[in-house]
């Protein structure tokens, strides 16, 4: 397991949804991965129906942010359902089942892989995107933007 493992971990939360079980992890979060403390701690003092709107207005309105790592790659061509079917062929290959209504590619669910096995392939293959989606979020001012300051300085 590589001693990022913490740290994909602490950032698939931090990437997910900002319902009650994540304002209550905030301070496990900011003790368990110092390199997110910017962004936990900015989130714990954003009221919660303030952060959750800014997620949804970051992550879910456009493509322009988006979260699925074979959108950056292959867009919304033919080609991503055979990358979805490659990412969930890792999964299964590390012993591990989605569950939820994401895709394979969600990059939460990448992370926590990572995490999980210490297999770091999915996140190097798609560092690329990775950089390009960090790009955007430091653009567009959010915070989220040094959630993947953290991880891409790990690949």
């Amino acid at each position: 397991m590589p001693s990022d493992a913490v740290l994909y971990q602490a950032a698939a939360l931090c990437l997910t949804y900002p319902d009650d079980d994540f304002r209550a992890r905030l301070p496990l979060l900011r003790e368990a991965a110092p390199q997110l403390r910017e962004f936990v701690d900015h989130a714990a003092v954003t009221p919660a129906q303030e952060l959750a709107a800014h997620y949804v207005r970051v992550f879910d309105v456009t493509d322009r942010h988006s979260l699925h790592l074979s959108r950056w790659q292959d867009g919304d061509t033919r080609w991503r359902g055979m990358s979805l079917v490659r990412f969930q062929e890792v999964y299964r290959a590390a012993g591990l089942q989605l569950t939820g209504e994401e895709p394979a590619d969600f990059l939460p669910a990448v992370l926590e892989l990572a995490a999980r096995t210490g297999d770091l392939g999915l996140l190097t293959e798609h560092r690329d995107g990775l950089e390009h989606l960090r790009s955007r979020l430091t653009d567009f001012g959010t915070p989220y933007a040094t959630v993947l300051d953290a991880v891409c300085a790990t690949l």
